[in-house]
């Protein structure tokens, strides 16, 4: 369904692995950063006990959370 959609998995190889013949591209080293930004978001996110642990009961009240989240993130990011 990912490939329908034109996303590409962002894995890179191990360092002592040779180029094999499994199927895997290159390493697009742009995409591979970004993906790195979206995972050290969500994990900054987690931090916060509500959203890591999902109290809300309904996805309108969890998606809530999380846009408040982001908003605290960009404004700590901000005051810095």
């Amino acid at each position: 369904e990912l490939k329908n959609n034109g996303i590409k998995a962002v894995i890179p190889r191990k360092s002592n692995e040779k180029m094999a013949s499994d199927g895997r591209a290159q390493l697009d080293r742009d995409a591979y950063r970004n993906r790195n930004v979206v995972e050290r978001c969500f994990g900054r996110l987690k931090e916060y006990r509500r959203i890591a642990t999902r109290y809300d009961k309904t996805a309108r009240n969890y998606l809530a959370m999380v846009k408040l989240g982001c908003i605290r993130l960009f404004y700590q990011r901000l005051r810095n």
